[in-house]
């Protein structure tokens, strides 16, 4: 049997080798079987050639609608469709018309049958666009891109042959231009492409997905990514043009009510479990569904998967829409899984009913894996099946003694999922009045599909279960949405996992959520971060299918970006060295106006007090001169930021131990002084404050992983990642700050008003460092 299919397969013109590649594959080598017979049905057994054998396999492994074969087969060997060009055309228009009849006339049109493009119009058309583009050519010559002319050429010619088009361009231009010359075949110099931040992002390349790629566009916003061509989503109501997607015979039946319902607009959602902050990777996907409404006229839901009782709080509820807010998203709506709880039920009942649906009583340990054996219970009878569902819903039974599976198997091999389990817990929202809960796989589509959602965006790892979404909404006979899968955002340093952060927090590592160590959307923001930075970020990162990893830097210059706007300046000692200016008189005080944004004056500015004792930093004084050193030592004055006067060192004062504890000095006016090497900032009657300095939390760069860290991420814990100095120095400007307010103290950093302060006391984090290399002298 098979070596008579080999023989048929090599008898359309494939190789020995192809052909038994193809045999391997079950479902290919079934359908070009298929497709053969058909051509040779029409032709006779010898009329299928070499160039019609092509087309009949290039046809068979693109085409996703197995009902269109038998069309298809009959106008390859009717030659109606001759070349891969109308080949592609024939493919796209059966997959965007599922519904019987196909209109012949339409196809044909579509597809360019019958249409016959003469040498002539060829050579005329290459003619037309090299007298458009004749002086360019000249000017150029073969370094021309002549892709240009045969582009142009077949847009004015679209079903003639690619090849001939290209012959007469190379004709036509070597007429023009006459044989290559000496500089003609020297090498064009390779422009130096500039080096950004964007290199930090390492991507990991992975095969395009089955629907789409979404391409990151240098340069543009998160906005024109989303509206922009770098996306290949289907339109509303086009569903079925989507690859992977099923069509049954009520497919087009439920996308007509769905667009009567929604108008065609896009609607997406935000799908959140309520069991836990969110973090870094979900700012990517709230810009990425809230984003891609907004960016194109749409709306967005918050939709909280509020299935399992046992891990909701109500404190989950509250931080995740105060986080969707901060980053500048308005819900359409804000629903719950929990709303349709008896909707979901009774679907679950008319799943049993239509036999895709029984009721197990395997335990949770023999349900784990991916090569559990089917059910014993798998073909148990219906009304048996609707029964036992009905006592597990009154509570009948006790927790794992009783689920119901749905009869399907997923991409990853997992059989028959879970669609309800039994918790005798309460719910927030519904009490007691349910002791059967749907699990994610159940719920998520059945919600999407009530809500009618159009884009269903998830990250790729739940690629394996976009088979299940469609079929359970098909089983059902109702609207079934698109799933569209992204690549997550992984950080380096870090981890976001629920039930690290939450050992995190038990054993002391960490505060809490919102240790401005994490990378929780509150931890980021009591550390500083701005909503815009985090926006911005994942605007740079991208809206890739490709799953992406990158170092915290990235994330951090895109705060400095911000923050070196809209951070008014202000001036802190971290470690104070007392200077006593002694050519002032001890009653003296005088107001130096600072500006708040020195590259902007027209910003606003304050004032601070200049007396008779100041403070500067003790990195800003050495006692011995050092090559390269800039500050202030005993034989180099220095420049006082903003005040006007450099000061020069007339006596060193140290404590018992040798260690300097003040300086005097005089100062003198800038304007009459030798131009200092440096100018230092400094502050007089100064607030006392908190500082906190944040580094990263982990010493490698993936805690989680064994070969790297192999006692685990919690033995790679970063001694020095918290330094809080008690008693560092602010000016007077930063009195009347409100919480998270922030500020650039100069040459120190971006900081950040911490919710721990009191009126007695500022507590400031240290958002991120300035961009200057702290080690710089």
């Amino acid at each position: 049997m098979a070596d008579n299919i080999l023989t048929l397969f090599t008898s359309i013109g494939l190789s020995e080798q192809k052909a038994k590649e193809t045999l391997k594959n079950e479902v290919l080598s079934g359908a070009l079987k298929e497709a053969v017979i058909q051509a040779q049905r029409v032709n006779g057994p010898s009329g299928v050639d070499k160039a019609m054998g092509t087309l009949l396999y290039s046809m068979v492994c693109r085409l996703k609608d197995s009902k269109r074969l038998a069309f298809l087969s009959d106008c390859i060997a009717q030659k109606k469709i001759c070349t891969e060009l109308q080949l592609a055309a024939a493919l796209d228009f059966v997959k965007g018309h599922p519904e019987d009849p196909i209109s012949q006339k339409e196809f044909d049109e579509a597809c360019g049958v019958g249409v016959v493009i003469t040498p002539e119009q060829i050579e005329d058309a290459v003619e037309s666009v090299i007298k458009k583009h004749k002086e360019q050519l000249l000017e150029e010559r073969y370094r021309f891109n002549t892709g240009l002319l045969m582009g142009e050429a077949r847009s004015a010619l679209k079903w003639a042959d690619g090849k001939v088009i290209k012959n007469e361009v190379d004709v036509q231009v070597l007429h023009l231009l006459g044989p290559k010359t000496e500089a003609d075949l020297e090498k064009k110099p390779k422009a130096q492409k500039a080096k950004g931040p964007e290199n930090d992002v390492k991507v990991k390349k992975e095969e395009t997905i089955a629907n789409g790629d979404a391409n990151f566009v240098e340069g543009q916003s998160l906005m024109e990514q989303l509206r922009g061509e770098a996306l290949k989503f289907h339109k509303p109501g086009e569903n079925y043009k989507t690859e992977g997607y099923v069509v049954t015979p009520k497919t087009m039946e439920l996308l007509k009510k769905h667009m009567e319902f929604t108008g065609g607009q896009i609607r997406t959602r935000f799908p959140p479990e309520p069991n836990g902050i969110l973090h870094i990777g979900h700012a990517k996907a709230i810009n990425f569904n809230f984003g891609y409404a907004k960016a194109n006229n749409g709306i967005c839901f918050l939709r909280y998967d509020d299935t399992n009782p046992e891990k909701e709080e109500e404190k989950y509820f509250t931080a995740i829409k105060d986080m969707v807010e901060w980053l500048g998203y308005t819900p359409y709506d804000v629903t719950h899984a929990s709303d349709n709880f008896q909707k979901l039920y009774d679907l679950a009942v008319d799943l049993i009913r239509r036999g895709h649906a029984y009721v197990c009583h395997q335990k949770g340990e023999e349900l784990k894996g991916h090569n559990v054996p089917p059910s014993p219970w798998r073909d148990r009878p219906v009304e048996e099946s609707l029964v036992l569902f009905e006592r597990m819903k009154k509570g009948m039974f006790a927790e794992g003694d009783a689920t119901l599976r749905m009869k399907m198997v997923m991409e990853d091999g997992k059989m028959d999922p879970v669609a309800y389990r039994i918790k005798y817990t309460p719910h927030h929202r519904t009490g007691d009045q349910w002791c059967i809960y749907p699990t994610y796989d159940y719920t998520h589509c059945l919600c999407d599909s009530i809500e009618n959602i159009t884009h269903s965006l998830c990250t790729k790892e739940f690629q394996a279960r976009r088979s299940s979404y469609y079929w359970l909404c098909n089983a059902l006979d109702l609207y079934c949405p698109v799933q569209w899968e992204y690549g997550r955002l992984n950080l380096t340093y870090t981890v976001v996992s629920k039930r690290k952060i939450i050992k995190l927090v038990e054993t002391g590592v960490v505060r809490d959520w919102d240790d401005p160590r994490l990378f929780t959307l509150t931890a980021l923001r009591r550390r500083g971060f701005p909503p815009e930075a985090i926006n911005n970020f994942c605007a740079r990162v991208g809206v890739t299918v490709s799953q992406t990893t990158t170092e915290p830097h990235l994330l951090e210059s895109c705060v400095r970006d911000v923050l070196n706007d809209t951070a008014p300046r202000a001036m802190a000692v971290l470690e104070p060295l007392k200077v006593t200016i002694t050519n002032l008189p001890k009653g003296t005080k005088m107001d130096v106006r600072v500006p708040n944004f020195p590259a902007n004056e027209a910003k606003g500015s304050h004032t601070v007090p200049f007396t008779h004792t100041i403070f500067i930093e003790q990195s800003d004084f050495r006692e011995g001169m050092e090559k390269g050193y800039k500050r202030l030592t005993p034989e180099q004055p220095v420049g006082l930021r903003h005040a006007g006067y450099v000061i020069s060192v007339q006596k060193v004062v140290k404590d018992s131990q040798g260690k300097v504890v003040e300086l005097e000095v005089t100062c003198c006016s800038s304007e009459t002084a030798e131009k200092p090497k440096a100018f230092i900032h400094w502050v007089s009657q100064p607030l006392v404050c908190e500082v906190r300095l944040y580094e990263r939390l982990f010493l490698h760069k993936h805690p989680e992983d064994p070969s790297v860290v192999p006692n685990g991420f919690l033995s790679d814990i970063n001694p020095n990642s918290l330094q809080v100095i008690s008693n560092a120095l602010v000016d007077t400007s930063v009195k009347g700050a409100k919480v998270l307010d922030k500020f650039q103290f100069e040459r120190v950093g971006y900081f950040s008003l911490d919710p721990d302060s009191t009126t007695n006391k500022l507590v400031f984090n240290r958002t991120v460092t300035l961009k200057e290399d702290p080690g710089k002298i």
